[in-house]
Order: structure tokens, then C-alpha cells, then sequence
């Protein structure tokens, strides 16, 4: 691999957790059910995706199913642990995710973890504390719980993606969206009807096309020139952007503890890909 491929994976995964960042802000302002509004964004992120990748390749191996179940599920989680917890204790329980990546990555992938990918993961885990320390609370233990299982399905939803960096693993994402819509949807078919307001309308727009749709085809671009652990230490630049959405949706200034942790993290991610990028070049 060389470091201009790299480059692009580091580039396009950085743009993945920029659109990714917006699901907390968007998604507390939908009054529907959490399996309703995961159902809406993944129909219309579907057609997101079926329209980039025209004729999709279904051959439904092991790498594209286990991919496609652990990416529903945390899809699954993801909302539902924002709609019964803290948006704080959400995005920390959820980014347990690069230590399980460590692991199950050198298993099965034999992608070996190196010491600026762990020095990066203490980094971000401290800078991640450090900017919604003055947030964390008891929450909900159901949410949390919920946080923490999407954190681990995220996990190996990287590493099964990884597994297909040779073929096309975009038909995963595509999948899974199917497969949450169809749960979701039928399962609204139960629920007490949601209310399609005007806001409600733009903002299942906003996540079905951007923060799930468009992101996909980022992530896929990534994902098949980086790392599984790589990937998923850069996607911990998500919570650093929530600050960003605050202040320009609520005129909220990022404290100090926000600032401070943000640039740890900012500076942990980018030192750790800049020597992984440089690794990629030396072979």
C-alpha cells in the first residue's frame, strides 16, 4: 500500500466521523420511537447507497453477512441507547470500540496492533473523559447498556469490513441497511404512529442521506486502505465534532475541558496515522 493510498483512507475516514457526528443533535430532535427513526434512516440511506453502487454484488459469504449483522445492530443500539441515556455516556460506552478492534483485529485479520496504535487509544480515552466530563452521569443503566453493546458489534462491523478490503464490502453496509429498515418499519407497524412533522421530516432526510448515506460510501473508501484499527481510532474524532454541531445549531460555546480533550484526541489520531501512514510507505 502506498502512503498516497493511505493518505486517501485517513482523508476519507476523517469525513466518515464528520458526517457520523451528527446523529446525536439530529436524532434527540425526532420524537419517534428509536426502531422507527432507525428504520426511516436506513430506507433512505439504501437508496443512498444503491445509487453509488448501481448493481450490487450478493454473495452473502461470511465476511459480508457478519458485517452486515454487526452494522444493523449497531445501528440498532446506537439509537436507542441516545433515546435512553446521556448523549455523553452514548459516544464513551460506544468508543470501547478500538480496544475490542485491537484484539479481534490481530485474530482474525493478523493486522498487528503497534505501540502508537496503543499509546492512541489511551490518549483517546482519556481526551474523551476529559471533554464530556462535566456531561457523564447515571443516565439510564438500559441506555447504557445498550452503548455499550453497540461499542462492541461497532468493533467487529470494522474488523468483517476489513476482511473484504480486496472485493466490494460496500454490499455489507446495503445489507444491513435493508435489514434495519425492515425491522424497524415493521416493527413501527406496532408502535404508536410517529408524527411527521416538518423537522422531523428534514432531519430523518439529514441522517438517512448524509450521516448514514453518504458516509457509507466514505467509509468503504477508508476501509479498504487502512487498517481495522486505524479506522476505528480515527472515527474517535466523532465526539470532537459535537461541540462544532452544538455551537452552530445552539449558539453554545465549547468549554475548556471540550477544547482540551478535543485536542488530545486530535493530536493522538493524527500521530498515530501519521506513523501508520509512514509504516505503509516503508512496507
Amino acid at each position: 500500500m502506498t502512503s498516497r493510498s493511505a493518505g486517501l483512507g485517513i482523508l476519507a475516514m476523517v469525513a466518515t466521523a464528520f458526517l457520523w457526528s451528527i446523529a446525536g443533535l439530529f436524532i434527540k430532535v425526532i420524537d419517534w420511537h428509536p426502531l422507527t427513526i432507525a428504520g426511516f434512516r436506513s430506507l433512505i440511506a439504501s437508496f443512498v447507497v444503491l445509487l453509488y453502487v448501481r448493481r450490487p454484488h450478493i454473495h452473502l459469504s461470511f465476511p459480508q453477512v457478519a458485517a452486515t449483522v454487526c452494522n444493523a445492530a449497531t445501528m440498532i443500539l446506537f439509537v436507542a441507547a441516545n433515546k435512553t441515556t446521556t448523549s455523553a455516556n452514548a459516544i464513551i460506552l460506544q468508543y470501547i470500540a478500538p480496544v475490542c478492534t485491537a484484539f479481534v483485529g490481530a485474530w482474525l485479520l493478523k493486522e498487528k496492533t503497534r505501540l502508537e496504535h496503543w499509546i492512541a487509544i489511551i490518549l483517546v480515552t482519556a481526551g474523551i473523559v476529559v471533554m464530556f466530563m462535566d456531561k457523564l452521569g447515571g443516565g439510564q443503566m438500559l441506555g447504557n447498556i445498550f452503548s455499550l453493546l453497540s461499542g462492541i458489534t461497532f468493533s467487529f462491523y470494522f474488523v468483517f469490513m476489513r476482511m473484504q478490503k480486496d472485493g466490494s464490502p460496500i454490499e455489507s453496509i446495503l445489507l444491513s441497511h435493508w435489514l434495519v429498515s425492515a425491522i424497524g418499519l415493521t416493527a413501527t407497524l406496532f408502535l404508536p404512529a410517529p408524527h411527521f412533522t416538518l423537522k422531523a421530516v428534514r432531519a430523518i432526510a439529514v441522517l438517512g442521506i448524509f450521516q448514514i448515506g453518504v458516509a457509507a460510501i466514505l467509509f468503504v473508501t477508508a476501509i479498504k486502505r487502512i487498517s481495522a484499527i486505524s479506522a476505528n481510532l480515527i472515527a474517535v474524532i466523532e465526539p470532537v465534532f459535537n461541540p462544532l454541531w452544538v455551537f452552530l445549531a445552539l449558539g453554545e460555546t465549547p468549554g475548556t475541558k471540550a477544547l482540551i480533550g478535543g485536542a488530545v484526541i486530535i493530536a493522538a489520531v493524527t500521530g498515530a496515522s501519521i506513523i501508520s501512514a509512514r509504516r505503509a510507505t516503508l512496507g
